[in-house]
């Protein structure tokens, strides 16, 4: 255990397949929430990150973290906010290097294990609160587990934790994500990722070998010519290899919940380690039938995404 061997996750029956459960909410779900607080902080490398604050004066802090070329307005994000203020939780949501309305000043902008950003987002907020718990979606499920794992017990505040649809095992996730049946979201991602390495490369002249852009058709082809190299990796394998939280899941020492479908059309086989999670003692692993990938709507637009109810009742649970 904790390998949660039942769900009692159901789709609409009108989401009928792992298309459909993936994309509806991304295009039609409306969310809306209180204004925030904007905050801008600067890192130790003189970049900055952009978070945006929803206070209600608790003790209790959810720092959420969005997806691949998401950011902190995206629907998925805004839902999960709500959920935990009405749990009266305070919530902070941040933005990755280059995903917030102005491109970040250094070369190097986000990937899957940049956990340092993270880490330094849990600090800035760290005294003001006796509880802290990470949620992350996606890329930002990953560098949620990696974090999680580097750091084991050694921040007493880090109370629990919940990655939602997380690619565990980059590499395979990248092959799986690139193949033709799902091309529909690996083209809009490198069209997204592109736009930001010819913005990044007229910033920084010369750093950046702007002209392998035509050689991409992949998401493996741009994490070998830019995500690994621009982060310090020698290449896509390393990259991968380096910064997939499968590898660290066993270090993890806060109770934590992993919520993947099993028809997500970004994930591999990889991504649901069954035999694994009943040897862990502090991670939860969830593995529905459906839900697409950062789906699981809800048969109908009153009641609580299944994602938001199940994050709000592991990290509000005693264990």
């Amino acid at each position: 255990m904790p390998l949660v061997e039942t769900s009692t996750y159901i789709r609409p029956k009108w989401l009928f397949s792992r298309h459909l459960e993936t994309i509806y909410p991304s295009l039609f779900r409306k969310v809306i929430v209180p204004i925030p607080i904007q905050e801008r902080i600067s890192t130790t490398d003189g970049d900055f990150l952009d978070l945006d604050w929803y206070r209600q004066n608790k003790s209790k802090l959810v720092i959420i973290s969005h997806g691949l070329e998401g950011n902190s307005t995206r629907a998925y994000v805004l839902g999960m906010v709500n959920a935990f203020l009405r749990k009266d939780f305070d919530v902070l949501t941040w933005n990755f290097r280059g995903c917030s309305d102005e491109m970040n000043k250094q070369v190097i902008f986000y990937h899957s294990g940049a956990t340092y950003d993270l880490d330094l987002v849990v600090k800035h907020a760290y005294n003001s609160y006796e509880e802290i718990n990470l949620v992350g979606f996606s890329l930002g499920g990953n560098l949620t587990l990696k974090y999680l794992g580097e750091k084991g017990d050694s921040i007493s505040k880090l109370h629990r934790g919940v990655g939602i649809s997380v690619p565990l095992h980059l590499g395979s996730s990248s092959k799986k994500i690139s193949e033709t049946k799902n091309s529909l979201y690996s083209k809009r991602f490198l069209r997204s990722l592109k736009k930001k390495i010819i913005e990044k490369s007229a910033a920084h002249p010369g750093q950046i070998p702007v002209e392998a852009i035509r050689n991409i058709k992949t998401l493996a082809d741009f994490d070998d010519f830019f995500t690994g190299p621009l982060h310090g990796f020698a290449d896509a394998k390393e990259y991968y290899e380096v910064n997939s939280s499968l590898y660290v899941l066993d270090q993890i020492k806060v109770p934590t919940l992993v919520l993947n479908a099993l028809n997500d059309p970004f994930l591999s086989e990889q991504c649901f380690p069954k035999t694994l999670a009943k040897s862990l003692d502090e991670v939860y692993c969830e593995f529905p039938k459906h839900g697409g990938h950062v789906g699981f709507s809800p048969e109908n637009s009153s009641k609580p995404y299944y994602s938001e109810r199940r994050a709000v009742e592991f990290i509000s649970a005693v264990i």
